[in-house]
């Protein structure tokens, strides 16, 4: 339950806020692309510090770079309270993103460093299924936060989130690398590593794979109150219809992954996850072009799509971490690095680009599903057989 709470602080971090968009442009005296700016800012500094977050925990051990990002976090949390430009909430978020990533980083490795086989990937589905709760929970919250409070009380509520999990880490993590299993932290070692994963085809492969996969929903995430405010005319507090399906679609692909994992190989689990994607993109592609009325036509393709996506989620994150199984945390990071910075790309070129209609959003998500199976495709030739 803990590293499904840690793997949670970075879906809240994103999408708590969402729904205070419209106040914060008002207060800040700025329009919304510029509030729009503070996702892509969290996520470039996401995507730098998950690089080290794998290596200091390789070096120092998981659960002391834990606790140290979660303390970071909780302070930068408690200054956006206090913000009082746009300005000063950009760096105060660069700061929640250089700290967030430490626990899902930190978090898949704990798994491996545990589990091997069947074993990991079934516990992998578990933090994937909590995971999935995320995005459901926190535009919830934070439209509730926003309705009673203002969108101050929603940062106030992620420092408060994150140092209930600072007390559960120190109350009930145990450390699981020993020292005799630990890396220096020397820049020559550290070079030599980075370049050995990044130069590993078939890690890289995977991890544009499961980048450009999770950026076919997340797409939809990021033009959130675009996508349900204008285009579906739906209020700051009916975030649900948007989260409600991709939470559900979570939970069963997460439980089909969980049970499967004895009858079906890692190949054929991948296979069948990427035709259920196929079908969602296409029923997406066919809603927004006959346009029939209704908001629950537009959503079912979350629903889909993030069953098949939670059904890959595991394979996909354990296969690239096999590729460098004498550096798990590294890899892990470098796994986190590719994902968030494809994620700055989206919220701060393509989700903006697509989000002016419904039918430019679904032919992005379209897009990246194809990038995402020719990745499989390719790590498929150059891996070893299942």
């Amino acid at each position: 339950m803990i590293l499904a709470g840690l793997a949670m602080l970075g879906p809240f971090s994103i999408n708590t806020y969402l729904p205070s968009f419209g106040e914060m442009a008002h207060v800040f005296a700025v329009d919304v692309a510029a509030i729009q700016q503070t996702v892509a800012i969290y996520f470039a500094a996401f995507a730098f510090m998950s690089l080290w977050h794998g290596s200091l925990s390789d070096a120092l051990g998981r659960r002391r770079v834990v606790l140290v990002g979660l303390a970071i976090y909780a302070f930068a949390s408690l200054a956006c309270v206090f913000a009082t430009r746009v300005e000063e909430l950009w760096v105060l978020r660069a700061f929640q993103g250089f700290s967030a990533g430490a626990g899902i980083v930190i978090g898949r490795a704990v798994v491996r460093d545990l589990h091997d086989g069947p074993q990991a990937q079934r516990m992998m589905s578990h933090v994937v299924m909590m995971f999935g709760l995320a995005p459901a929970i926190s535009p919830l919250i934070g439209g509730w936060l926003q309705a009673a409070f203002g969108w101050r009380s929603v940062f106030l509520f992620l420092c408060l989130l994150a140092s209930g999990l600072f007390v559960a880490v120190l109350l009930r993590l145990n450390e699981t690398l020993p020292i005799s299993r630990r890396q220096p932290l020397r820049v020559k070692s550290l070079a030599c590593g980075y370049l050995a994963v990044f130069g590993n085809l078939r890690f890289m492969a995977w991890s544009l794979s499961y980048a450009s996969m999770f950026g076919a929903s997340f797409i939809y995430v990021l033009s959130a109150p675009v996508f349900l405010m204008l285009h579906l005319g739906l209020k700051e507090t009916d975030f649900l219809w948007l989260f409600g399906p991709a939470t559900a679609g979570m939970v069963l692909g997460s439980a089909l992954s969980g049970k499967m994992t004895q009858r079906w190989s890692r190949g054929a689990t991948i296979w069948r996850a990427f035709m259920i994607m196929s079908g969602a993109v296409v029923l997406n592609i066919a809603v927004c072009l006959v346009e029939p009325v209704g908001i629950g036509w537009y959503v079912v393709y979350i629903l889909i799509f993030n069953m098949g996506m939670s059904l890959a989620i595991p394979t996909v994150t354990l296969r690239g971490l096999d590729c460098a199984p004498d550096r798990r945390g590294m890899a892990s990071s470098v796994q986190l690095f590719v994902q968030t910075g494809f994620n700055a790309i989206i919220a701060s070129v393509l989700a903006p680009a697509l989000w002016g209609s419904l039918i430019s959003l679904a032919y992005g998500a379209a897009g990246l599903l194809l990038c995402a199976t020719i990745g499989v495709v390719v790590a498929s030739r150059i891996s070893p057989a299942d």
